[in-house]
């Protein structure tokens, strides 16, 4: 069987049973295999036991971990094998960087790549609008300037990462959720002092007037 992750996890095995711990090189989060008991190192427990009330007692303890680490090893590698299976499904290979990445927070299904190699547009060009500045939306988002959206008052405008409404990661600058329709840039002005009114907002941010 080809061994997939080499460097990206971490041995948690004892005498009492085998399970492994395997890391997104990304976001560095872990995933854990499920616990296998080891039967080896309770019948090797056992002959120690045994041989502490018999004569030549020592040669026997001494017999039996041998006879464990013979087969504890193959055990190891078979539940290391499963452990492999079991966790694989959680985990990709990026083509570009070769690193291990999780589907869950690290792959960018639309363009085949990690997140690292392939950031989220959406999620990029809001931390980057963070700091006022167009060309941090370009160093973080790694686009082209032909591929920003035409015509974007930056200062007014304000582009989310997530949708407020049921939180799916946005592809960049779009007017509605792609995932339950939300309209992420309706307009709207404050009763009392005519500010414009955040998409959701519940307060106005410069008088405090409660939107209606």
């Amino acid at each position: 069987m080809k061994i997939s992750f080499t460097d990206n996890y971490e041995d948690l095995s004892s005498d009492r049973g085998y399970q492994f711990k395997f890391f997104c090189e990304r976001c560095g989060n872990g995933y854990l295999s499920t616990f296998k008991k080891s039967t080896t190192g309770t019948i090797s427990g056992a002959f120690r036991i045994i041989g502490t009330f018999i004569e030549g007692g020592d040669r026997i303890a001494s017999s039996s971990d041998e006879a464990h680490r013979m087969t504890s090893s193959k055990a190891h590698d078979s539940a290391f094998e499963e452990a492999i299976k079991e966790i694989r499904p959680s985990f990709i290979e990026c083509p570009r960087c070769t690193k291990w990445v999780c589907h869950e927070k690290c792959w960018n299904e639309e363009q085949g790549l990690c997140k690292e190699c392939a950031p989220d547009l959406g999620v990029e060009m809001a931390a980057a609008q963070a700091s006022r500045t167009v060309e941090e939306i370009h160093a973080h988002a790694k686009v082209a300037s032909k591929d920003l959206p035409s015509k974007v008052d930056w200062k007014s405008k304000r582009v989310k990462a997530l949708c407020p409404k049921c939180a799916v990661p946005l592809k960049g600058d779009v007017k509605f959720c792609p995932q339950c329709g939300e309209n992420l840039y309706q307009t709207g002005k404050c009763a009392k002092c005519q500010s414009e009114l955040s998409p959701g907002a519940k307060f106005c941010v410069e008088c405090g007037e409660k939107v209606k």
